[in-house]
């Protein structure tokens, strides 16, 4: 029993609490995860209807989605603008967060909330007003629309990622190569930039996902040949319980675990 109240130096947590944050951690852990992991084997189904657990098991609906046209399609529309709202996003707010950094400090707070405000307007008003917005342009069902949309909610991503990276690098740095001959654009890309890379990649991946996984603007501004793959996701479960978004949900997390390992892996120990 003496075990329980040891001290665990040099945090003086005892081993009875750290037991308990553990035990904590581990449930909150199986709630998240739990409803997410039981999608996978009810996608190697061969019911014509979701079922869990499965009774036969097949590749029926892995073949079906690679098999259609019109998933495929709406995948390569998906993919097409997660890709075109990373780069953006990513080039805009980096930018964004340097002028914040070395920009004056009365100006960095109304400044940041004003990139940061997509975040605390809900999806559906930013879909409407996008909508109100695109039709005059001739921006809706394109892939130009979804970009500027979606741009739009991944931009506070970005902003606070690579804010948070810009925190913690020494801008003197910068300043004894400007002091040497360098411009300000090229002390940037030569001297901060490779500094702050882990940063500038892990806010491209947030966009890239806050891109693929939107659904809300879709439904406004996407239709038919350009719907995107939530889109038709979500018509597929109103119209019909299809056992295909089974096989695509499995695939899409297996693509999100992939991209997080390789971010850890190729994860530099320190940032500056």
């Amino acid at each position: 029993m003496n075990w329980f109240k040891q001290s665990v130096t040099p945090t003086q947590i005892t081993n009875l609490d750290r037991l308990w944050l553990y035990s904590f951690s581990i449930i909150v852990l199986v709630a998240l995860v739990a409803p997410t992991l039981i999608v996978v084997p009810m996608s190697f189904s061969d019911s014509q209807y979701l079922e869990f657990p499965p009774r036969t098991y097949s590749f029926r609906w892995y073949l079906s989605y690679l098999q259609s046209p019109e998933w495929i399609r709406a995948t390569v529309v998906s993919l097409r603008a997660a890709v075109i709202t990373s780069v953006v996003a990513t080039v805009i707010g980096t930018a964004a967060a340097y002028g914040i950094r070395v920009g004056s400090k009365l100006l960095a707070a109304p400044i940041s909330a004003i990139f940061i405000l997509p975040m605390a307007v809900p999806a559906i008003l930013i879909a409407i007003g996008s909508l109100f917005i695109f039709v005059p342009l001739g921006l809706v069902n394109t892939t130009a629309g979804l970009v500027l949309a979606h741009t739009m909610l991944a931009l506070p991503f970005v902003v606070i990622v690579t804010t948070a990276g810009l925190a913690s690098y020494d801008m003197n740095q910068e300043m004894v190569a400007r002091s040497l001959g360098a411009t300000r654009a090229r002390a940037f890309f030569t001297v901060t930039l490779p500094q702050i890379k882990f940063s500038v990649m892990t806010s491209a991946l947030f966009a890239f996902f806050v891109s693929f996984d939107e659904v809300i603007i879709a439904m406004f501004i996407s239709n038919g040949t350009g719907g995107t793959l939530n889109r038709k996701m979500f018509n597929a479960l109103r119209d019909q319980v299809d056992p295909t978004i089974a096989a695509i949900s499995t695939c899409l997390i297996a693509v999100s675990i992939t991209l997080l390992v390789l971010a850890q892996i190729f994860r530099p120990r320190r940032d500056a």
